[in-house]
């Protein structure tokens, strides 16, 4: 079984037809599967009611709403934040209420077998889906599968440096991620930049004399920083009114690959707000051992090695 982030099985025909009905979801608890369904309601006493197929309306206890939720190492805005938004559970039993049948289900236990399953089983440099929950200042928190949490440290998002991950990402975006290490605890760090290509691959992107689009990202006294893409950024000289953030129409002037250098000309910089670009990944395998950013004949070696833990 591959484990998903939440969110990815809700539409899946198997899962539309195991919540069909009460035979299925019968069906379902024999199996084990993992199913979806929505959240519609988080009651008073923290049970989350989960809207399934042919009206029938499933319940997570409270204390199946989470790993950590029974002895108190996750807070209880773990269950009350998944309201309306897709959650997986697996069928646990069925019971008779005002005589409506109403199928017991837990998400606790999905994510552990997921834990024991999957996550336990990560090695470093493995890369596996991620789906964007939430951001903050200093990182990007992805589910990395059946509602499980970890974190992309915000300067671990890209080479180019970022104010915030939403200059990068937006909430509910897939995307891929490497696993940088997992804990004695379980608890697994993630990067991203390294799937995002090397100097080079980005370098080959452009040309010397190209005027092309590029986002202000810093300004120093001795010029402004330009990105031209997540991994890519030049140094255009010092320019009146350039601000971080602004857009910026930008003229080539050289790139060094021994220095790792794109020189720029700012033609002309304007605020504007534009969706968020489609993610480039370089790298399509399942599992990277080395990245090493920097050219060949650079003298500064930047680099990324991910040694088996097992």
């Amino acid at each position: 079984m591959k484990f998903m982030p939440e969110g990815c099985l809700i539409e899946t025909e198997h899962n539309t037809l195991r919540t069909s009905n009460i035979f299925a979801l019968s069906e379902a608890s024999k199996s084990g599967d993992i199913l979806e369904g929505r959240a519609i309601i988080c009651d008073a006493a923290h049970n989350l009611i989960v809207a399934l197929g042919d009206g029938i309306r499933g319940i997570i206890p409270r204390e199946e709403g989470a790993i950590g939720i029974k002895d108190g190492t996750t807070k209880d805005i773990a269950i009350i934040s998944r309201v309306n938004k897709p959650v997986c559970f697996v069928v646990t039993g069925f019971d008779t209420i005002s005589g409506q049948v109403y199928p017991i289900l837990s998400r606790a236990m999905a994510q552990q077998r997921c834990r024991d399953n999957f996550h336990s089983q990560l090695d470093r440099g493995d890369i596996i889906d991620a789906k964007v929950t939430h951001m903050e200042n200093f990182g990007c928190f992805v589910d990395i599968g059946c509602g499980i949490c970890s974190m992309i440290p915000i300067d671990a998002i890209s080479v180019s440096r970022i104010s915030h991950p939403r200059d990068r990402f937006k909430i509910g975006q897939d995307i891929r991620v490497i696993v940088k290490d997992v804990e004695p605890s379980g608890r697994i760090l993630l990067t991203h930049k390294e799937l995002l290509g090397t100097w080079e691959q980005n370098a080959a992107m452009f040309s010397a004399g190209e005027t092309v689009a590029g986002i202000v990202r810093s300004v120093e006294p001795y010029g402004a920083f330009i990105e031209l893409a997540p991994n890519l950024a030049g140094l255009a000289e010092p320019r009146d009114e350039v601000t971080c953030g602004q857009q910026a129409g930008v003229y080539i002037k050289s790139l060094i690959p021994q220095k790792m250098k794109v020189k720029l000309i700012i033609v002309d910089s304007f605020p504007a707000h534009y969706p968020t670009a489609p993610i480039k990944y370089f790298y399509t395998e399942n599992h990277i051992d080395d990245w090493i950013y920097s050219p060949e004949n650079c003298s500064k070696v930047i680099q990324s090695r991910f040694e088996s833990r097992f």
